[in-house]
């Protein structure tokens, strides 16, 4: 291609948005998809030992609110592509380290690059990308992050299942090729412009008491469905490497062709019904996980809860209609750290209770749908500051 038919690109910051998403989810997609086989296989993990982990890799996340003081010595481009190159290290050098300890260390490192950098990308999103067309382009970053995430996949049928590669050089392999993409991106991409100057303190603002409720109960449930879901299809139902692969490629085509339409329905629908039919949808999954007994309704159900969660499209978007412009750094950082207070606590605790009853954790689940369902149900059908909530009304 000429370079007159790729200025277009080069000159477009939601470009950039889409090129880190996909490298972010192609790394990510192939850690998750690996996880619960390796730490078995490699590290015999029992419930316990998983949750431990999972705690401590949503610690960084409960540390995103210091991603603003960052932004005080480093633009916000220059550090999310920073934290992406971090999160891609992370993940090339698990392979490496087969232990207890070597697993928790390595994904601290994978989690620190991942918190940062979807914090700042949800900020600067929310700041490049006008509020008219913020749902459809949301969407269609869902539908990259699929497109990436059944690359990743296919390179686990690739090295893995044809070639017989380990666990180790698959690792290394899919780090490295992101490692090498966020240096081209680097290179390529001017700095763009980021409007508003943003605020480079934390703030709480009581207006938006609503949306941070909304994050809290987001990190709650996201956790049985992330932790326990996955692991339950190993433990309880033996599934291998290749089934697992194959259950997220199921996931990731059906978001590929559906999340662009979600983005576009939650745009006409508005925010207050998407996440109504996202919680009650939520609350029917956890349900029956609990008591599921057939390896495949488990793995429809675990299809199903995937293409719930390109709902919190929504989430967001409410959040850009109520909030100042000047906000969105400093509260995106809050946000994360909101979204995981329970997040880092719920792993260990559910997986000690998990080993004595499995089907309470999932019913726990449930209980945190129908709290976000009630909030949700909160939430006005024209949001904007001012009108933040139903109840109480702003004087």
């Amino acid at each position: 291609m000429s370079s007159a038919m790729l200025a277009p690109i080069r000159t477009n910051p939601q470009y950039l948005l889409l090129g880190m998403t996909f490298v972010m989810s192609m790394v990510f997609a192939v850690w998750q998809a690996l996880l619960n086989n390796f730490v078995i296989e490699k590290a015999a993990f029992t419930g316990a030992e998983i949750g431990i982990l999972q705690s401590l890799r949503e610690v960084p996340g409960f540390l995103a609110f210091t991603a603003v003081f960052v932004l005080s010595l480093i633009k916000e481009q220059a550090f999310a592509l920073l934290a992406l190159a971090t999160l891609c290290i992370g993940v090339a050098i698990t392979g490496f380290f087969p232990d207890v300890i070597g697993l928790y260390l390595t994904t601290i490192l994978m989690s620190v690059g991942f918190h940062y950098f979807e914090t700042i990308n949800q900020s600067l999103t929310l700041q490049w990308v006008d509020k008219l067309n913020a749902p459809a382009f949301m969407g269609k970053a869902l539908a990259w992050r699929s497109a990436a995430a059944l690359l990743g996949y296919g390179s686990i049928w690739l090295f893995m299942t044809w070639m017989h590669l380990d666990y180790v050089w698959m690792y290394a392999i899919i780090g490295c090729s992101g490692l090498l993409m966020v240096i081209m991106m680097w290179s390529y991409f001017p700095r763009f412009a980021q409007g508003q100057s943003q605020h480079k303190h934390l703030l709480l603002r009581k207006r938006y008491w609503l949306y941070y409720l909304l994050t809290f109960f987001s990190g709650a449930r996201r956790q049985i469905f992330m932790v326990f879901a996955g692991f339950m299809m190993v433990e309880k139902f033996g599934y291998s490497v290749s089934e697992i692969t194959a259950l997220f490629l199921i996931n990731y085509v059906i978001n590929l062709l559906f999340a662009p339409a979600i983005g576009r329905f939650i745009g006409r629908v508005g925010e207050r019904r998407a996440l109504i039919i996202e919680y009650v949808g939520l609350f029917v999954v956890f349900s029956c996980y609990a008591f599921v007994e057939n390896a495949h309704v488990a793995g429809a159900l675990y299809v199903i809860d995937h293409l719930l969660f390109a709902m919190a499209i929504a989430m967001k978007t409410y959040f850009q209609k109520i909030a100042d412009e000047k906000d969105i750094a400093s509260t995106m950082s809050v946000s994360f750290t909101i979204n995981h207070i329970a997040a880092v606590v719920i792993p260990i605790i559910l997986g000690l209770l998990w080993l004595n009853s499995p089907k309470a954790v999932f019913l726990i689940g449930a209980g945190f749908a129908i709290c976000s369902l009630l909030l949700a149900c909160n939430v006005p059908s024209k949001p904007s500051a001012g009108n933040e909530t139903l109840w109480p009304r702003n004087s």
